[in-house]
């Protein structure tokens, strides 16, 4: 028994695309045959472990990008073609087998370094898989690593190989000699080279004096003006190189053979590792689509059922992302209990494509294939999955539309049964409705007597009436918005959906006069029971969308009590803490006190007072400090508070006698008093004391030492003999110093600075530190050393060196000590 219906099944869902897509991601031929293989299961063990590794794969080319993807060389045809003895490997052949062995090495070698919790499916795989090192080692010892034959695979080749080349440098050498010699005889042109025709080195000459130089000719140019003469000299020499031509070959067809001979017995081995590299390329393909399609392993019970969140057809989706819109996922659900659902509502509202969401991915999964779900669906397995959409009429078969239709419902209620799965799109169209509505009726009655699972979409009022009355059925309705007047391509299991026929017929312009004549044959009782229905839909969306927003409401009052309780603790803790803040400072001034209190009790008996003085002053301190620990040990909360209240008045206090900010205050500017040659001042903000030498208008002539500068009167501040001497005496005591760090300063300086690998605004910084440094050091050469790498980072630091005055030049460094990756600089 089929389990699938009818044949073109995968056509209808549109598998055949997901077939197209695998082999697209398949590195080989031997990964395309695994995706022309792909069947339908049913066997829960093999859809796991088929998901499960396609999972771990998908996983894997996450979080890696180094896994084996070169070679995949398919070599079953070759490997079968040695199976007659006599038969060979071609060298191309070997190299290939060769690398594509080294290939599945890789493979196995890298999941055998993964984690095993993580990659227990694809860790299972290579456990069967046997490597044959020799086999690839006995290549090595034939081939190069570029694929050609190696002079040391056999003895015989060797010395065949120094043979030929021996006797070819000979004809080389001769031929030479002939060309050269004919240009001097005038035979040939001057530019004439030796060529090759028929395998044969020849000398191109003028027809008419080939002969003159004597050989065979074995070729003509197409004017016939030039023949190509081998020299008779050299024919014989020729012959022998040919012969050894022939001997290599044979010794590498000897070799070949044998090769071919001693890896005969393992080439079920080797068949077994192509069948693993096709296995690997094929879940690899399954993993790159499923990441692409957003794609996860569902949780999956060994049941028939449906209980899909967010489920997405990945064809459309992909087709959507062409035109930069989104698919509207669908929630579908079949259960033991209600395991058909009736889906109706308006044309063009998304029945077909719901339909053809569940088959396509029901179809995927149970051929081992990640569908795009969400992860908190749960899946099932069935045995059969039947399908009737579209229009099978058939004019060699005889068969009508609805012939077709009722030929799939005799197959499905012949075959069906509770582990069954079955889609049918419009059911009982193509009729009489009347008729075709009964008889349909009495399908949907016979399959659910026979428990089959389904999903079917509908127009008929009686099948929505039924649904709502049969036990295991439930209606369903794809969405539909009836003020804007288009779908909304969600489905709402629960309710039947209206098919908005004269809504659609209105929006489209169809005479309001025909509207009514049709409303009135109909009868007004079917069209407010449709209305009655829509009504009822649109209430439940209200408050659905109603219920929606007032459990928004509750998690943000939830998650604002929560903060107030956050607060509120926050805000217990630094009570607790000012409380401790403000014993610990009462602490301290009791301490203070006391130690205050203890000083004037031994100035008292220093100063010999009378100990029952000095005794009562003990025993008032003794007292105070005990009240003290009983305020402290005290927990009455209203005695903190005041506390803290009275914390808060002594600080309130303490601010009122703060003075105000600078900025707010008015300060009267002190006259200043008139100033002489001769008098010592200061500028404002400086220490520095100088002595003024000749008053101007506004500025001032003033000497600092040496030093002669100009200065605004009105920064000047006069400053008193006293202060003057003080500080004089005070550089005369700090020069020494000075001239002390300078000298060892000098001593350390370096005239080289490095600012290789630094970027260009920290090396100019650095560089202009460095010259700063020398100039105040008296040092006038420096080394720059920057590199050379490309010259970005030298030009930008001698543009700067341009800018600066104090550089009188710059060059590049000799070539023997770096050449132009060191500057020199030169500074005035």
């Amino acid at each position: 028994m089929a389990k699938i219906y009818p044949e073109n099944f995968e056509t209808k869902i549109g598998f055949g695309r997901i077939r197209d897509l695998l082999k697209s991601g398949c590195l080989s031929s031997l990964g395309k045959d695994r995706v022309d293989d792909i069947n339908f299961l049913t066997s829960f063990n093999k859809i796991n472990f088929e998901l499960s590794a396609t999972d771990e794969f998908a996983r894997l080319v996450r979080e890696t990008d180094n896994f084996p993807t070169n070679f995949y060389f398919d070599l079953r045809e070759s490997l079968s073609k040695i199976r007659t003895e006599g038969r060979f490997l071609e060298v191309g052949e070997l190299f290939d087998l060769k690398r594509s062995l080294e290939t599945i090495t890789g493979i196995v070698r890298f999941l055998q370094n993964q984690d095993e919790t993580l990659y227990p499916s694809l860790k299972k795989l290579i456990k069967r898989v046997q490597l044959f090192p020799f086999i690839k080692d006995r290549i090595e010892k034939i081939i190069t690593q570029h694929g050609n034959i190696k002079d040391s695979a056999s003895p015989e080749l060797a010395q065949i190989r120094r043979q030929l080349h021996n006797k070819q440098t000979n004809v080389s050498k001769r031929l030479h000699s002939i060309l050269k010699q004919a240009q001097r005889d005038g035979l040939v042109d001057e530019d004439a080279s030796v060529a090759i025709r028929d395998g044969r080195p020849v000398i191109p000459v003028s027809s008419a004096v080939k002969r003159r130089l004597g050989g065979i000719v074995h070729d003509e140019s197409a004017t016939g003006k030039t023949a190509y003469v081998e020299p008779s000299e050299v024919v014989e020499m020729n012959n022998e190189i040919r012969e050894l031509e022939y001997a290599e070959k044979r010794e590498i067809v000897k070799i070949l053979v044998e090769f071919s001979d001693d890896i005969r017995p393992y080439l079920d081995d080797l068949f077994d590792l192509y069948k693993f590299l096709g296995t690997i390329d094929f879940i690899r393909s399954k993993a790159l689509l499923a990441n692409r399609m957003d794609a996860i392993k569902p949780m999956i019970e060994n049941q028939c059922q449906l209980f899909w969140e967010k489920a997405v057809h990945p064809l459309l989706k992909f087709n959507l992302q062409k035109e930069k819109r989104e698919v509207v996922p669908l929630d579908i659900q079949l259960s033991p209990e209600k395991h058909i659902l009736l889906i109706s509502g308006p044309n063009a509202g998304g029945k077909s494509v719901c339909l053809k969401t569940a088959g396509l991915l029901q179809y995927m999964l149970q051929c081992g294939l990640m569908i795009p779900i969400d992860e908190t669906s749960r899946t099932g397995i069935f045995d059969q999955l039947f399908i009737d959409i579209g229009d099978e009429q058939s004019i060699e078969n005889d068969l009508s539309t609805y012939s077709s239709h009722l030929l799939n419902m005799k197959h499905f209620l012949k075959n069906g049964n509770e582990r069954t799965l079955v889609l049918i799109d419009e059911f009982g169209t193509g009729t009489e409705p009347m008729l075709g509505g009964a008889i349909a009726e009495t399908i949907l009655d016979e399959l659910n007597q026979k428990g089959c699972f389904g999903l079917i979409t509908t127009h008929y009022t009686n099948l929505k009436h039924f649904a709502s009355s049969a036990e295991g059925i439930e209606n369903g309705a794809m969405m539909y918005d009836s003020h804007k007047m288009e779908p909304l391509f969600q489905l709402q299991i629960g309710k039947p959906g209206s098919s908005f026929a004269f809504e659609i017929a209105r929006k489209i312009g169809l005479p309001e006069d025909i509207l009514q004549d049709a409303t009135e044959k109909v009868g007004k009782d079917h069209i407010h029971f449709d209305k009655h229905l829509r009504d009822i839909v649109r209430d439940k969306r209200y408050w659905e969308s109603k219920r929606q927003r007032i459990r928004k409401v509750e998690r943000s009052l939830d998650d604002l009590a929560e903060r107030y309780e956050t607060d509120l603790s926050d805000i217990s803790k630094q009570r607790k803490k000012i409380v401790e803040e403000a014993r610990e400072e009462a602490e301290r001034i009791i301490s203070e006190a006391n130690k205050k209190v203890e000083n004037t009790i031994r100035e008292i008996k220093e100063s010999q007072a009378e100990k029952e003085k000095t005794r009562a002053a003990r025993q008032n301190l003794q007292e105070f400090k005990e009240k003290l620990e009983e305020k402290k040990s005290e927990k009455d909360e209203d005695w903190i508070n005041r506390k803290i209240e009275k914390l808060k008045q002594k600080e309130e206090r303490r601010n009122k006698k703060r003075p105000e900010p600078a900025e707010k205050k008015k300060v009267q500017p002190k006259e200043k008093e008139e100033l002489a040659p001769g008098d010592n001042v200061k500028i404002e903000g400086q220490s520095t004391i100088g002595e003024i030498i000749e008053l101007g208008p506004k500025n001032t002539i003033v000497a600092f030492g040496q030093l002669r500068t100009s200065v605004n009167r009105k920064k000047l501040q006069r400053v008193s003999k006293n202060e003057a001497k003080k500080e004089l005496r005070g550089t005369n005591k700090t020069l020494p110093n000075v001239h002390r760090k300078l000298s060892d300063k000098k001593m350390s300086f370096k005239s080289e600075i490095d600012i290789r690998g630094q970027r260009a605004e920290e090396a100019i910084s650095n560089i202009q530190a460095f010259i700063d440094e020398a100039i105040m050091l008296d040092v006038h050469e420096l080394r720059i050393l920057h590199g050379k790498g490309n010259g970005i980072l030298k030009e930008v630091i001698r543009n700067f060196l341009k800018a600066d005055p104090i550089v009188r030049s710059f060059r590049d460094e000799h070539v023997q000590f770096g050449g132009s990756g060191i500057t020199i600089v030169e500074l005035d």
